[in-house]
């Protein structure tokens, strides 16, 4: 019999004012489900107003920070903006993958799925390597800062093109 395996823990960064990103601890998340938990948390800290001023494109990094916080495991950190002035370019993580890309955007960027909430959203793209049986994994959610989820899909085997955020983040990653 296998004891129960250790939380995840997520702490949000900050820098200059806006989110700069998370601190995991504790261990990865193990499956699409449990990435979309993280997202959930990711959301609800979007929408904090003025926290996220644009949509955000953020990389999963399995290292640690210069100086861990005990238990730490990994960071997912801003990169730059998906869309706006300085957007980032496709193939930009080609030659480093990361083991999953994340897209944040702000309640001014988001169309709530339900009217009455002003929600932000996130993505989560886990990519995988279809031609050796490796569905590509993505979770979607809608939230808003007091906790409301108004929107949460978690899938495996994810066509990319099918949907505008898991597009533009296979694009970044694809050379």
């Amino acid at each position: 019999m296998t004891g129960r395996p250790s939380s995840i823990e997520v702490a949000p960064l900050q820098s200059g004012g806006s989110l700069y990103g998370f601190l995991l601890s504790g261990r990865w998340p193990q499956d699409t489900v449990e990435w979309a938990r993280f997202l959930v948390l990711a959301v609800q800290m979007a929408a904090v107003p003025g926290l996220l001023p644009v949509s955000t494109v953020f990389r999963v990094r399995e290292e640690l920070p210069d100086a861990p916080q005990a238990g730490a495991v990994g960071l997912v950190v801003a990169e730059g903006q998906l869309i706006g002035e300085h957007p980032l370019r496709p193939g930009l993580f080609a030659d480093a993958q990361p083991p999953g890309l994340v897209v944040l955007h702000p309640p001014s960027s988001t169309l709530a799925s339900v009217p009455e909430y002003a929600v932000a959203s996130g993505c989560v793209f886990l990519p995988g390597l279809p031609h050796l049986g490796l569905d590509h994994r993505a979770a979607w959610v809608e939230a808003d800062v007091e906790g409301t989820v108004t929107q949460l899909v978690s899938r495996n085997g994810v066509d990319p093109q099918s949907n505008v955020d898991t597009a533009a983040l296979a694009l970044l990653l694809a050379a």
